[in-house]
Parts: structure tokens; sequence; C-alpha cells
């Protein structure tokens, strides 16, 4: 285990802390409990235009107590670690719990799937960094960015953070878990001018483990160049072409997906994907996975919030749902077995090809590259799909002019269906893995 204190509190003092709550559990009346503790400390610094804009640091803690009477649940939440605090929580939890409804699918997991014998990941990589030196950071990486292009006239903030927290979860079965995780941060916003034109975009990297970081001159000269590339931007008239979405947006097509196949929406019967399993959903070239115990990766945990082992699942292969994404609860009301994954897919991954963003460029041919997404226009009962969206259209594999105000339609079970390629410029920087994703066809509605 990593010798980490986070808000004051040790692994073994955490560890004991739950111990103590799923005993007052007991005592008060409750048949089974679960406990679940988050802490974490940290902190950020914002420079704008070469001055210190905001420091901030934060250290919280929150612990969550659900309790079973029988089939009966009842939960609460508090801050507060005192021992008056705690009993007090879990008396509401249980009077609670004595006046709701039974839920037969309610209650703990079972003994056999919870993880006591789970790896022991390494996620924990503190950034040893003064404030000080942060700030420092950031204006260095603010300048570079400024001086990259005369065109770059303003900035809107470099911001660096850290943060190191445990995750912890206990219940009467015997089982307490613990894991430390980091994350650390870098981000940059600029504005860039020529003529009667001024556009803005960002850059950003995060990781667990500081050594991963991209440089922060890179990182904000990057910012430069997607915001250069957004002057003088046009609209299109409306029409049907095929469309590519860059890496970072591709990452929200997958998550869709995920969510459609997520157990709490098939079960209340709120998904396109209903009743699919064993149904193609991709071309057979696509498959997708999650790595849970993926050496520094964000989304690695050895167990999900049921303390239930994480393992390797397949959700696709070869274009075909193999499986839901299922909690225990989820699973009870479907009839079927959790996969781990009470709090979602931990490093999903999906089949890349071996050609980069030019190559799929050129691929496509003509039609446009989304680069940004607005809105929230996503139905996952129907899989009904329209958002804003800017980027650049595409001419013989070559960018001819960057794009804006155009809004981008189809519908999710279809777009899946004709996805033709996805790159191998895969973004590592999130839960989901992915390279740039090539559509045969969408409506872009313009002027």
């Amino acid at each position: 285990m990593v010798d980490l204190v986070q808000a004051g509190y040790s692994a073994a003092q955490l560890k004991t802390l739950v111990a103590e709550i799923l005993a007052e559990t007991t005592r008060q009346g409750a048949s089974s409990a679960e406990v679940e503790i988050g802490a974490n400390k940290g902190f950020s610094v914002t420079v704008r235009q070469g001055d210190v804009e905001s420091v901030e640091y934060h250290q919280d803690k929150v612990i969550e107590i659900t309790v079973y009477v029988g089939k009966r649940s009842g939960s609460s939440s508090l801050s507060d670690f005192r021992p008056e605090a705690i009993r007090s929580a879990v008396q509401a939890a249980c009077h609670i719990a004595r006046f709701t409804d039974e839920d037969p699918c309610s209650g703990l997991a079972d003994k056999n799937l919870l993880a006591f014998n789970c790896p022991e990941l390494k996620l924990a990589y503190p950034w040893h960094m003064t404030v000080e030196q942060a700030i420092e950071m950031a204006k260095i990486g603010e300048k570079a960015g400024l001086a990259y292009d005369k065109r770059i006239t303003h900035s809107d903030g470099t911001s660096i953070s850290t943060t190191e927290a445990w995750n912890v979860y206990g219940n009467t079965e015997g089982f307490i878990g613990i894991f430390p995780v980091t994350r650390h941060e870098m981000s940059c916003v600029l504005i860039a001018s020529d003529g009667d034109s001024m556009q803005r975009d960002y850059n950003y990297d995060v990781v667990c483990d500081p050594d991963l970081l991209t440089s922060i001159t890179q990182m904000t000269e990057e910012a430069a160049r997607r915001t250069i590339s957004r002057l003088h931007a046009k609209c299109l008239t409306t029409r049907r072409v095929p469309v590519i979405f860059a890496a970072e947006e591709a990452r929200g097509l997958i998550g869709h997906f995920m969510s459609a196949i997520t157990g709490s929406h098939l079960y209340r019967k709120s998904s396109f994907l209903l009743d699919q399993l064993g149904k193609p959903i991709f071309p057979s070239p696509i498959s997708i996975d999650e790595r849970p115990h993926l050496a520094k990766g964000l989304g690695s945990a050895p167990f999900d919030d049921d303390g239930v082992a994480t393992r390797p699942n397949v959700f696709i292969k070869e274009g075909i749902l193999q499986s839901y994404s299922l909690g225990v609860y989820a699973a009870r009301k479907l009839g079927m077995q959790t996969t781990g994954n009470a709090d979602g897919a931990h490093n999903l991954f999906i089949t890349t090809g071996k050609k980069d963003l030019p190559a799929l460029l050129k691929t496509m041919g003509t039609g446009l590259l989304v680069t940004e997404l607005m809105g929230q226009g996503v139905n996952l009962v129907t899989g009904d799909y329209s958002r804003g969206a800017t980027g650049h259209w595409v001419e013989n594999g070559e960018i001819q002019y960057p794009v804006e105000e155009v809004t981008i339609a189809g519908n999710l079970r279809e777009m899946y269906q004709h996805l033709v390629e996805v790159g191998n410029d895969v973004d590592i920087r999130g839960n989901i893995r992915t390279g740039s994703i090539l559509l045969e066809e969408m409506m872009v509605a313009g002027d």
C-alpha cells in the first residue's frame, strides 16, 4: 500500500473507522450494511495574463452509509467523522429503512463475489510540487502559448491541479477494501483574433503519474494551434456527408453506447439497446472491452461500488453485443449476474485500425471533421442524436477551412452500424480510449 495520508487519515485508520461504523449498524438493528468513504486533498492554481487568478486548496471527506433491515434499505451521508455524528447518521439510515417498501433485489453482493483477494494496483503517484512551483509552471506555459503566434491575443487561464485520494468500501460480510489514487491535470484556454474573427479553444492533459504529463509548453502551444485553426470559420449548407469524430470527441460516442447497456437503463426499459444481447451492434471488425487493472489507468479499480472484484469484460466482440454493464442491484432486476460495473466501466478500449488522423481524412475524402461538440441532444430511449458541432471541412482528404454553427444529427444505432474505421490516434486522457472515428454519413444542418 502506498504510504499516503489523506484528509488527516491513514489507510489503517480509515479501515478501522469503517469497521466501527459497520459494528454500529448492527448494534442499531440493521441485518446488514455497507459503508463507503471518500477522502481527498490537493490544490489548484490558475494564472491569467501573467497574474495569479486563483489558488484553491481542497480537503474533503464523505461517508455514505446504507443499512438493510431485511429487504428494506435506508441511506445517509455525512462529512463529520465524530463518533456522535456517525451514530446519528446510522440511526437516521435505520429509521428510513424501517419505513421503506421491501425490495427483493436489494442487499449486499454475494460473499463469493467480493474482492477479498483483489490485486494491489499502482494508482497513486503523488506530485511533489509546491503551490509556488505550480504557479511558475503555469506562467511559463501561458507565456509560451501567447508567444506561439501574434494572432493569439489573450489567455483565459492556464491551470494546474493535483489531487490525492482514498477510496474505501466495507460491508457486514467481512469485506473492507481500500485503494489510493492520484490525479494531476493541467489545462489552457486561449483567445485568437484576426480582423473581425475571434475564436477560443483549449488543450489539457490528465494523468495519475505526473511523470506522464506532457510538457507545459507543448500543452499550451497545442492550445494555441487549435485556437488559430478556428479563425474565419464558416457555416455549411445543410447536407448529408461522412463525418469523422476527432479522438477526444469520439470518446462520447462510445460513452453513449456504454450508457445504453448500463443496467439501470435496461431494467427501466429506457435504452435503445434493450434485448440486444447476441445481436450485431457494430461492424464485425469492432470489439470493445474493459481492462480494470491497467497500470496507471485513469479508470482502474480493484473493486466496484458494491465491493465486487473488477475483472476484464468484453462488451462487443466482432461487432456482437456480448454483455451488459451491471452492478449487483441491476443484475438482480434483470435476472443476471453482476459484471463488477456498479460504478461504470473501467478503462474501456475499442479496436483501432492502422491509420492516423491524416490517413483517415484521406479515406473520408470529402466530409466534416468534428473537433468539438455542444449540447446534450442524445435520447437513449430512441437513440436519436443531435448536437451542435464545430470542426473543419475536408475535401480530397485535406482540411480546407474551419466550420462552426452547424448541427450534426443521426440515430446512434445506425451510426454504430455504419462505423467505417477507428484511427490509431488513441486519446488516453480518460476512462475511454479510442482513436478518431469515421462514420459513413450523417446529416449536417447549417444555413
